[in-house]
């Protein structure tokens, strides 16, 4: 039997990293000197916001997206921390909100004006007072609406109510007190029901976070985290930090056990932190570091062995934060997938990196985009505190398509649901958007040839619906949204295939007419 290398197909293999022109990148910003080991940056659809170098206390700047090239120097910042500011994120739900904590132990809460920062900003819309020590990271969860976690030199992890009326916040909604030392990064599930944290102590700690339960920890000597981040739906955890060695090291971690990393693999001997970004569209894992210029990605599978080297992006500017367009914001068109900002402290420059599939049709590519997590609420803050969990609301990137059609793909869970409950609350979604797509190709009937060879019944759809008679209803959720998704597929194709019809039969109808006009001239 003759040796063949294995060859695992992938249509992620050859995305390359494209930089921003000099005149699309962010010229001129005083970019902080913190060695506070953040991303320093945040962007979403509509600005773009970097912690600045300044004296006398701390501040940082807004920029629109769309405001590329030289920046002014006496740009307005926003203003209103007594100490450095060490974190900021843009509020999920809402594009004009914006989240920064400081030295000075408080966590401030911005309104951002639609037209962008014309002046500077020293009053916040709500002030959060509760840690006693400098807060160093802040984190907006998932799906609910106006909750946010900080978390600080106190050891603390802070849960946070905004639609209060006071102004100046003072009492959390908890206080999660279960770490030894400061805490390094928190990342969230997909539906905001578990948060891991990484911490200076160098172990990985699954919370609950509406209780603040510790339901596992790591003790494992052959990796030290540093920063951990949940894998979408997978049930599993990546985390970066250093091997016992001091080699720069990535961990996976299942979330059901945390004794011991199912994976593992050392990276260089380099001392700058990694930085973790995940897909969860396309299931690509990016490690950037800090100090490189350098960004490794991945393909994660939910077999072993779990991780696929992709390729690497390779650049003589060193990265000191990064931030990640969300995926809204992204240029279909392009077939771009993923989008970093990268803070190059040594120019003064913010520059755009695009990762892009290469493709050479022009049309919208359904297998590389699908349903993604969109800007609204899956529930109320009251909701999740009351014990209710929801998967995030999902939404097409389709051209065209209405940003305010959301499906809810989560199911929710109550202290008192049951399966039935939480099934029939979240399939109305699904079919609401399902009998949107019906009426808008109601004009296509198809007769499809059944895919079992045994078999030789033919499985008829008419617009866009299976005939009950020959294929048995979906019964789960899953099951409904795969055949939504085949449906999409087929839609496509068809469209491909009638606008080559027309093609066709305008070349007919030419040659037609030319012979017709030959015919009369003899």
């Amino acid at each position: 039997m003759t040796w063949r290398p294995q060859y695992r197909s992938s249509k992620y293999r050859h995305v390359f990293g494209k930089p921003a022109t000099k005149e699309n990148c962010y010229d001129g910003v005083p970019i902080t000197r913190s060695v506070h080991d953040n991303h320093l940056c945040a962007v979403n659809p509509r600005f773009i916001a970097v912690i600045t170098e300044c004296a006398g206390g701390g501040s940082f700047l807004v920029l629109s997206i769309h405001h590329t090239g030289k920046v002014d120097p006496h740009h307005p910042k926003i203003s209103g921390h007594r100490g450095n500011v060490l974190d900021i994120k843009w509020n999920p739900f809402n594009d004009f909100c914006i989240a920064s904590c400081s030295e000075d132990a408080t966590v401030k809460i911005w309104d951002i004006p639609e037209h962008g920062v014309l002046k500077n900003i020293t009053v916040p819309w709500k002030e959060l007072q509760g840690h006693s020590r400098r807060v160093g990271l802040i984190e907006w969860h998932p799906t609910a609406n106006n909750i946010i976690f900080s978390t600080g030199y106190d050891y603390q992890v802070m849960v946070w109510k905004l639609d209060v009326p006071e102004q100046v916040i003072k009492n959390p909604v908890r206080s999660i007190s279960v770490h030894s030392d400061v805490v390094l990064s928190m990342s969230f599930s997909t539906d905001g029901s578990r948060l891991a944290t990484s911490c200076k102590d160098k172990k990985i700690r699954l919370i609950n976070p509406r209780t603040g339960t510790l339901l596992q920890e790591t003790n494992c000597k052959s990796h030290k985290a540093s920063k951990v981040l949940f894998l979408g739906n997978l049930k599993m955890l990546i985390s970066t930090g250093n091997s016992r060695w001091n080699h720069r090291q990535i961990a996976l971690w299942e979330q059901e056990d945390l004794s011991e990393p199912s994976y593992s693999e050392d990276l260089d001997g380099s001392s700058g932190v990694l930085f973790p970004f995940y897909d969860p569209d396309t299931h690509m894992l990016y490690i950037a570091g800090k100090g490189d210029g350098n960004i490794r990605y991945y393909e994660i599978s939910p077999e072993k062995p779990y991780v696929h080297y992709l390729t690497e992006y390779r650049s003589l500017l060193p990265q000191k934060g990064m931030c990640v367009m969300p995926k809204r914001g992204l240029d279909v068109s392009s077939c771009e997938v993923f989008r970093f900002y990268k803070l190059v402290t040594i120019k003064s420059l913010i520059e755009p990196l695009s990762m892009i599939v290469p493709r050479r049709s022009e049309t919208y590519q359904e297998d590389i985009y699908p349903m993604t997590a969109g800007n609204k609420p899956a529930m109320t803050a009251d909701e999740w505190i009351s014990g209710l969990d929801k998967g995030p609301l999902m939404m097409s990137l389709r051209p065209g398509s209405k940003l305010d059609s959301y499906v809810e793909v989560g199911l929710g869970k109550g202290p008192t649901d049951s399966t039935e409950t939480r099934h029939s609350r979240s399939q109305p979604g699904l079919s609401q958007l399902i009998q949107q797509r019906e009426r808008k190709e109601s004009h296509l009937t198809l007769l499809l040839p059944s895919t079992d060879k045994n078999s030789s019944s033919t499985t008829y759809v008419s617009n866009g619906q299976l005939d009950s008679t020959h294929c048995s209803p979906p019964k789960t959720e899953n099951e409904l949204r795969q055949m939504f998704y085949k449906q999409q597929e087929e839609i496509r194709r068809l469209r491909e295939l009638l606008n080559q019809k027309d093609v066709r039969i305008k070349q007919l109808e030419l040659e037609i007419k030319n012979v017709r006009n030959s015919q009369a001239t003899l």
